[in-house]
């Protein structure tokens, strides 16, 4: 029998939103968490109390080495990011930038993944390094409020990922997933998948029902669920295994990378048809990270050969919310190659669809994208401590500008 704790009431931290305090552009409020006691056998949920850490959030004296970044990822609307390091965590504001808070754990444990709901105080801790925190098998529910972990959810090997809406928490092992209700932890769903070591899950978050995505059970496949219609829909996106995809923030459609890294596929959710298909190079690649802007008129890619392409999309049309001013409708379109006319003769190379604006980086790192809060900008992490915001033009294309950068581990860099 799962046990499961009533939150206390919370305690105000400026850091943060209250459960209440809610802009209009929120899809949902926060839930209240009034828990109670679940029937189901595993994964479980116990009370923590107990757990060794600093509270403090007065920056520590830097260490003869930087800490090590084991994770770092945006929030769901992409206005802030968080990094687990090898003794915690810390976030950060994207626009302006700057560190909100951090978490030093006394023992020096690692945190391996740090999974934020928007800008609430609620956040989902799991150990990683070779020193973790807490057990990688545990997903821990932090409240910073009372700056402590709550409790946890245990399972019964290793958590590769956790996703956070308002309404679930869903949690992503090596080949499964288990879906929640927010407010009382009920298992609503589990879902076997192939072999997913790095924990690709992605949910929608527009006030609309879930959408999740996972991958398959066979190599290159995706699997769509559409929880309000109480619909499966299976995908076939690639014929290698699928390396990396990320959903529309309403979760209407899908763009899909594989292994070999050359092409970005972006989908239809509900009806599974391909929208457009965007070259990224010729030569393979590690696709690290995918991201739709806002509107989803644009496609950010980041990779291992150290540039990040911006594409535009096709599939807009009659997605509501679409920018549609003049300087909207003058934007450039994915270049094609010169030979495109004949590209029913020469191989599919020649009439691929590349990118329309380019930010080159040193090769070396991991880099992460996704689109910021300013117009036709894009903010690059590195899991080397580099932050950047770019700026692309949508009419010309080309070349990125940069607007910034600081290293986000850097003690200087936080105020």
């Amino acid at each position: 029998m799962a046990t499961v704790s009533a939150y206390p009431t919370p305690s105000p931290n400026p850091n943060y939103r209250s459960p209440t305090d809610q802009t209009e552009n929120d899809p949902v409020s926060v839930p209240q968490m009034d828990l109670h006691p679940s029937s189901e056998p595993n994964p479980v949920y116990t009370p923590n109390s107990n757990h060794n850490f600093n509270t403090t959030t007065d920056v520590v004296a830097p260490a003869a080495l930087p800490p090590s970044i084991f994770r770092i990822s945006f929030n769901q609307d992409h206005g802030c990011f968080a990094a687990g390091i090898d003794h915690g965590f810390r976030i950060y504001n994207c626009d302006p930038f700057r560190e909100i808070f951090r978490r030093d754990f006394d023992r020096e444990g690692g945190i391996g993944v740090v999974e934020m709901l928007f800008r609430c105080n609620i956040l989902a801790l799991v150990g990683g390094g070779p020193d973790p925190q807490y057990p990688p098998n545990k997903v821990m529910i932090w409240d910073d409020h009372q700056s402590r972990c709550i409790g946890e959810l245990s399972f019964r090997s290793e958590v590769r990922s956790v996703r956070l809406r308002r309404d679930r928490i869903v949690v992503v092992l090596e080949q499964k997933i288990f879906v929640y209700n927010f407010t009382d932890l009920k298992l609503l769903h589990q879902i076997e998948t192939i072999a997913n070591p790095k924990g690709l899950c992605a949910v929608s978050q527009g006030a609309g029902s879930l959408v999740l995505v996972c991958p398959g059970l066979q190599k290159g496949q995706v699997r769509v669920e559409h929880y309000a219609s109480k619909r499966t829909k299976f995908i076939m996106a690639h014929d290698s295994r699928i390396a990396c995809f990320v959903l529309s923030q309403d979760g209407q459609f899908l763009a899909t990378a594989s292994t070999k890294g050359t092409l970005v596929r972006v989908f239809n959710t509900v009806n599974g048809s391909l929208l457009q298909e965007v070259r990224r190079g010729a030569d393979r690649a590690e696709i690290y990270s995918l991201a739709f802007s806002s509107n989803a008129q644009w496609l950010a890619v980041s990779s291992d050969k150290g540039t990040v392409h911006v594409f535009s999309l096709k599939s807009n049309g009659g997605s509501p919310g679409v920018d549609r001013s003049p300087r909207a409708s003058e934007a450039v379109t994915s270049p094609h190659s010169s030979l495109s006319f004949i590209k029913g003769v020469l191989p599919k190379y020649f009439s691929s669809e590349w990118s329309v604006a380019q930010f080159r980086l040193v090769e070396g790192s991991q880099y992460i994208v996704a689109f910021g809060h300013q117009k036709n900008t894009v903010v690059i992490l590195g899991m080397d401590g580099s932050f950047y915001r770019c700026q692309f033009d949508p009419v010309n294309g080309g070349e990125m500008t940069q607007l910034e950068y600081h290293n986000f581990m850097k003690p200087e860099a936080a105020f």
